[in-house]
C-alpha cells in the first residue's frame, strides 16, 4: 500500500481523494490472502472475496450467501449432556467471479514474468473494485489487463465484473476462460480459530447453457440447501474470436481464442445472479429459472447502469455513515474503508443477520456471535436503521430455536446461541459458549436502542416484546436469590473468555438488569400484547425486583469494582515472565492458568461502564479504568474500541486516540495476523463507537441523546452523521466548539439534545453551537501490561 506522506495532496470529500480508495500493488502480493479480504465486496446477501480474476495465486477463494452453509458433525473424546451434537460452516456458493487468460499458452500469474503494472483500488465511492495489470510473460508476450467488479447493492442476486486484454505492442495469441466453478478447494488452517474445511460440499443437481450462457444448480448433502447460479455475458471482440461454452456438473466455462493486434482489445463482461432456498423448497429448474432471469435482466439494463445503481445507493449511505476526521489522512482513510464494510455487511430487505466476519471470509466458520448485537448493530442504528432492524427480525425468526435449546438446557424463555448460521448453538466448548448467556441480554440491549433511536413502535410491540419477553425470563429462572435479597447469576462466563465460569459477571448482571427493566417497561407499554406471550403483573413485578436487587461485586479496599465476584482476590499474572511471542496467551497457556489469574482477554468490566455508564460515577470509572488497563491484554479485536471509549470519557485522550487507531486499522495493518480469514467487522463498528461515544461523547442508555465531547490533540475537526427518530443530525466538532444541525429538516423540525448536561433543541432552521467542555485532568496514564500498550501514533 503507498504511505500516505507520498501521496499528492487532496481535498476531502473529492472524487480523486485518496481518502476514498484503498490501494494494493505488486509490492503487496505478499499478502495476497490480506487482500482477497479487504477488497471483499457484499451487498448483505452475496458476498465476493477480492480474489484475482485470473483465480492464482490465491489466499483463500470464497464466494458466500448469507447464510448458506453445510452441517458437520461434532464429536467429543467424553460426551455430556446438551452438547450441540453438529455444527453448521459456511460453504462457498459456485465462482462466477473467474476470468482466466494465456497468453501464447502460458497463464497469467503475477508470480512469473515481469509485472510492470499491477494496481488494484477498492473505491469506497463507487463500490468497485478496479484493476490495472501490465504483464510480460516469460517468453516476451506483454498484456494489459483491466476489470472493474461489483456486488450489486440495489440488485440483491447480482453480482457483475467488466474484464478487458490488450496487447503491450506486438501481436499475441490469447485464450480466455470465463469460468462459473463450483467446489473450489479451500486451503486448511493450523488455527483452532480458522474455520472447518468441508472438502466438495456440493452436489450437482442442475445445469443448462444456451448460447454464451448457462447456470448450475447444487445442494448440500447435510444441511438441506440449494443453491443457484447463472451467468450471461456480453463479449465485444475482434473478428475471429469464436465464443465456446462448455458445460459439466461443476463447471461452466465460456471461452475465447484468438490474436489480438496493436491497438485491439477483447472485453468481456459477467452479470452473475445468486440464490439459495431450502431443498424441501423450490425445484431445481424453478431455482435455475429465478437466477437466469435475473441474469439476463441485468444485462439488458447494462453494466454501466449496475454502476450508476452502484454509486446512487452509496451516496445515500454516506450522507449518514460519513466520518470527517481531519488530522490524520491515514485514519480517515481507514473509518471510510471500515464505514463501507459495515454499509455492505447487511441488508434492509428479508431477515438476514450480519456474521462476525461478514461475508468476506470464513472466519469463525461463518458464524453469527455477540459482536453483531454488541457492536455492530449499535452503529447501523444511527446510520442504517433499516438494516438493524432486518438483523433484529433475523434474531426473531429463529426463537424457536432459541427456546428449544432454553428447555434443554432446563431454563425458561429462550437461550440464544453463542455461535450459529442457522439459529442453533454451534459451539461444542460450552464454558465460553452456552455459559455465556450474556448474548441474550446483549439482543435485548440492540431492541432497547433500536427502539429508542428510531420510535419503531410496530417493533418494540412485536419481535422486540417477545424478544425482551423470552430473554428475561431466562434470566429470572437462571438467576437465585441470597439470603441477603440480593439476586445473582452464577456460573456464567462473561465478555472475557480468560474468566470463564465465574459468579456475578458485572457485565452480564448490569446486561441483565437492563433487559428485565427492558421488558417490564415495553409489556406495560403494550399490555395487549405482553398479554398474548402470556406476560401478567407478577411476572412484570417479578422483573423489576429481580432488576432492583442484581448484586453488583465491589472492592472496597481497593475502590474498584469485581469484574466477577472475587476477581481482585485472585493471583496476578506473572507479565514479567511472558514474553511478546506468547501472545495470543489462548495459543500458549492452558485455560487452567487463564482462568484463576488476574489476566484479561479483552474489555468486560469496562465494556460494562461503555454499555451502562449510568451505573458508574466518574470516580469510579476511572479508577475501575486504571485498574483493568493494568490487567488486559488485548488478545481479542473487541477490546481496543471499548477502552478507547472509557479512555476518552476518563481524560486519557493520547491513550484513547491509539487504541482508536488499533480498532480501525484491526484489518488494514492485519494487526492480528487474522484478517486472511475475513475482516473483522466488530472492530471496524468499534473504530465509529471509539470516536462518536469516545471522543464525541455519544450517551444514550437513558433514551435521550446526549453528548459529552473532547478531541484529542491529533484530531482538528471530527465530524458524523446519526439518525434520531428519522431525523439526520449532523454533529461537528473543533478544539473550540460543537455544532449540531439537521441537514435535511425544515424550520419547525426539531430533535432534543443533551450538551455537557445542559438540554437544547436543534431545528432545522439553523445550527446550534456549544462550546466544548473542559477536558477533565486524569492524571499520569495508567499503564498497559508489559509490551501491550497501543502503538503510538
Amino acid at each position: 500500500m503507498q504511505p500516505i506522506a507520498d501521496r499528492p495532496p487532496t481535498t476531502p470529500g473529492a472524487d480523486g481523494d485518496e481518502c476514498w480508495r484503498v490501494r494494493r500493488t505488486a509490492d503487496d502480493l505478499d499478502r495476497i490472502a490480506e487482500t482477497e479480504s479487504i477488497f471483499a465486496l457484499s451487498n448483505g446477501w452475496v458476498g465476493w472475496r477480492g480474489a484475482l480474476d485470473e483465480g492464482r495465486p490465491y489466499g483463500m477463494p470464497g464466494t458466500y450467501l448469507n447464510g448458506f452453509h453445510e452441517r458437520r458433525e461434532l464429536t467429543y473424546p467424553e460426551e455430556g449432556y446438551g452438547f450441540p451434537q453438529d455444527s453448521d460452516t459456511v460453504v462457498s456458493a459456485p465462482n462466477a467471479a473467474l476470468v482466466r487468460l494465456w497468453v501464447a499458452g502460458e497463464p497469467l500469474d503475477v508470480r512469473t514474468g515481469t509485472v510492470e503494472v499491477h494496481d488494484r483500488v477498492l473505491d469506497l465511492r463507487a463500490g468497485t473494485v478496479e484493476r490495472l495489470t501490465e504483464w510480460v510473460s516469460p517468453a516476451g508476450h506483454g498484456v494489459r489487463v483491466r476489470s472493474t467488479r461489483l456486488v450489486s447493492l440495489p440488485r440483491r442476486p447480482v453480482a457483475a465484473v467488466r474484464w478487458s486484454v490488450e496487447p503491450l505492442g506486438a501481436p499475441v495469441e490469447i485464450r480466455v476462460c470465463a469460468d462459473l466453478l463450483a467446489n473450489e478447494r479451500v486451503p486448511e488452517r493450523d488455527d483452532p480459530r480458522a474455520a472447518s474445511v468441508i472438502t466438495d460440499p456440493l452436489t450437482a443437481e442442475y445445469r443448462h447453457s444456451t448460447g454464451h450462457d448457462g447456470v448450475l444448480v447444487h445442494r448440500t448433502r447435510r444441511s438441506g440447501q440449494r443453491v443457484a447460479v447463472a451467468v450471461a455475458h456480453e463479449v465485444d471482440a475482434p473478428d475471429g474470436f469464436a465464443p465456446g461454452v462448455d458445460c459439466t456438473p461443476d463447471r461452466l466455462r465460456l471461452s475465447l481464442s484468438g490474436t489480438l493486434r496493436a491497438g485491439e482489445r477483447l472485453e468481456l463482461t459477467r452479470f452473475a445472479a445468486y440464490e439459495c432456498a431450502p431443498v424441501g423448497g423450490t425445484l431445481p429448474e424453478d431455482l435455475a429459472g429465478q437466477v437466469v432471469a435475473e441474469a439476463d435482466a441485468a444485462r439488458a439494463d447494462g453494466f454501466d447502469a449496475l454502476l450508476a445503481g452502484q454509486r446512487t445507493a452509496l451516496d445515500a449511505a454516506w450522507e449518514t455513515a460519513d466520518v470527517l476526521l481531519d488530522g490524520d489522512d491515514e485514519l480517515q482513510q481507514a473509518i471510510r474503508f471500515a464505514m463501507f464494510h459495515l454499509i455492505q455487511a447487511g441488508r434492509p430487505d428479508g431477515d438476514r443477520t450480519i456474521p462476525a466476519k461478514g461475508l468476506t471470509g470464513n472466519g469463525y466458520d461463518g458464524h453469527v456471535l455477540w459482536d453483531t448485537e454488541a457492536f455492530v448493530l449499535p452503529v447501523l442504528t444511527y446510520v442504517a436503521p433499516v438494516v438493524a432492524r432486518s438483523a433484529l427480525r433475523w434474531r426473531h425468526a429463529h426463537l424457536p430455536q432459541a427456546r428449544d435449546r432454553a428447555a434443554e438446557l432446563r431454563l425458561p424463555g429462550a437461550t440464544f446461541p453463542w455461535r450459529t448460521i442457522g439459529g442453533r448453538e454451534c459451539s461444542g466448548y460450552w464454558p465460553a459458549g452456552t455459559a455465556a448467556l450474556h448474548v441474550n441480554a446483549d439482543i435485548a440491549d440492540a431492541v432497547l436502542r433500536y427502539a429508542a433511536v428510531t420510535g419503531d413502535d410496530d417493533l418494540l410491540a412485536g419481535p422486540g416484546l417477545e424478544l425482551l419477553v423470552e430473554t428475561a425470563r431466562l434470566w429470572e429462572g437462571f438467576g437465585h436469590w441470597s439470603d441477603t435479597g440480593t439476586f445473582h447469576l452464577h456460573g456464567v462466563t462473561g465478555p472475557d473468555e480468560y474468566a470463564a465460569l465465574v459468579d456475578d459477571n458485572v457485565f452480564t448482571n448490569l446486561m441483565a438488569r437492563r433487559n428485565l427493566r427492558g421488558a417490564a417497561d415495553a409489556s406495560e407499554r403494550h399490555p395487549e400484547a405482553a398479554a398474548r406471550l402470556g406476560v401478567d403483573p407478577a411476572e412484570v413485578s417479578a422483573w423489576r425486583a429481580a432488576a432492583d436487587a442484581i448484586f453488583v461485586p465491589y472492592d472496597r479496599k481497593l475502590g474498584v469494582h469485581q469484574q466477577t465476584a472475587g476477581f481482585t482476590n485472585q493471583p496476578e499474572w506473572d507479565f514479567a515472565n511472558t514474553g511478546e511471542d506468547d501472545y495470543p496467551l489462548l495459543l500458549h497457556f492452558p485455560y487452567l492458568e487463564l482462568y484463576r489469574k488476574q489476566v484479561v482477554k479483552q474489555a468486560d468490566l469496562v465494556l460494562a461502564m461503555q454499555r451502562c455508564p449510568g451505573e458508574f460515577t466518574a470516580e469510579e470509572k476511572a479508577r475501575n479504568f486504571a485498574y483493568y488497563e493494568a490487567r488486559t491484554v488485548r488478545d481479542s479485536s473487541l477490546s481496543a474500541a471499548p477502552q478507547a471509549v472509557l479512555a476518552a470519557e476518563v481524560g486519557h485522550l493520547d491513550l484513547a486516540y491509539d487504541l482508536f487507531a488499533e480498532s480501525v486499522l484491526q484489518d488494514l495493518a492485519d494487526l492480528g495476523d487474522k484478517t486472511s480469514d475475513g475482516l473483522h467487522l466488530a472492530s471496524l463498528a468499534g473504530a465509529w463507537l471509539a470516536l462518536v461515544q469516545g471522543f464525541g461523547g455519544l450517551r444514550d442508555d437513558r433514551a435521550v441523546l446526549s453528548f459529552d465531547p473532547r478531541l484529542p490533540r491529533q484530531v482538528h475537526r471530527l465530524a458524523f452523521g446519526l439518525r434520531w427518530h428519522g431525523h439526520r443530525l449532523r454533529v461537528t466538532l473543533t478544539a473550540d466548539e460543537a455544532r449540531y444541525e439537521l441537514p435535511d429538516a425544515g424550520p419547525e423540525t426539531g430533535v432534543d439534545v443533551w450538551h455537557h448536561g445542559e438540554p437544547f433543541r436543534v431545528t432545522g432552521g439553523a445550527p446550534v453551537t456549544r462550546p466544548m467542555p473542559p477536558v477533565p485532568d486524569p492524571g499520569p496514564e495508567p499503564p498497559s501490561p508489559p509490551g501491550r500498550r497501543p502503538a503510538r501514533r
